[in-house]
């Protein structure tokens, strides 16, 4: 082996036992006494690059959750001109975001993959001439997200709003 292939190899299995690279923080304190992380996402971005930012967050919330021992029980309610970025119909859209827009139409599969329910509201769909059929699959079209919203709220469901 030559010197530089050891100086690599120790390289290597200093970073893997370094500190740096152990387990994430938890968040025991936050999570004492809670079984099911009950959370509605309010999704009302403009910005497709933006959306598939936060779905990744959304993504690794609901892994950290049951990494630590308890149940994600999540929704994503889409509004407003966010249903513009979760339909197959892109007559809305730049031809600039269609990548963004195909990351996000791929990780909404993979959250619903993993159990994280979606709802698109018809008024949003109706104002921007989305059709609620071209909804990707897996969204469902509510009659107006305020009142799932309220719903979701009043059945002990936090809130985290995505503007």
């Amino acid at each position: 082996m030559t010197p530089l292939k050891i100086g690599l190899a120790a390289l290597v299995l200093l970073l893997l036992s370094s500190p740096v690279l152990s387990d994430k923080p938890d968040d025991a304190v936050a999570l004492s006494g809670v079984t099911a992380g009950k959370v509605v996402f309010d999704i009302n971005t403009t910005l497709a690059g933006k959306l598939s930012l936060y779905l990744q967050v959304i993504r690794e919330t609901h892994d950290d959750l049951k990494r630590q021992g308890v149940t994600p029980e999540m929704v994503l309610a889409f509004r407003g001109k966010a249903v513009t970025l979760v339909t197959s119909d892109r007559q809305h859209q730049e031809l600039t975001e269609y990548e963004d827009l195909d990351r996000v139409a791929t990780q909404i599969k993979e959250l619903q993959s993993v159990g994280v329910r979606m709802e698109g509201c018809s008024i949003a769909t109706r104002l921007y001439g989305v059709d609620n059929q071209t909804l990707l699959p897996g969204i469902t079209p509510v009659g107006n997200t305020f009142v799932s919203l309220i719903g979701y709220q009043s059945r002990g469901y936090a809130l985290i709003p995505i503007y």
